[in-house]
């Protein structure tokens, strides 16, 4: 789930997912996050869904304890969320993104 640049020169949102298969909690993760993304962000994010099932490598890189994770690297600082985000003010909170 990437969105490509418009053209414009809007710094964007880049997030990172790190999710385990197709498991329950891991799908409505990537719904959640798309859901809040294109109401929130309009074309102005980056998403990367890591499947930890398949790259271990990555988990142990970035230190993932719990599945699923969501880490925002850009703009900084850096935040991370555990879950299914389905809460939708207190990930916009975390991630200080404007309603």
């Amino acid at each position: 789930m990437k969105d490509s640049s418009d053209g414009s020169s809007t710094t964007k949102h880049k997030f990172t997912l790190f999710v385990s298969g197709m498991s329950v909690k891991s799908g409505h993760a990537i719904e959640n996050l798309r859901k809040i993304c294109d109401t929130f962000l309009a074309n102005n994010y980056e998403v990367e869904i890591i499947d930890i099932s398949r790259d271990k490598e990555q988990a142990l890189v970035h230190q993932i304890v719990a599945i699923p994770t969501l880490i925002r690297t850009y703009p900084a600082p850096r935040r991370i969320i555990l879950g299914d985000l389905s809460d939708k003010e207190k990930v916009l909170n975390i991630l200080n993104i404007s309603e």
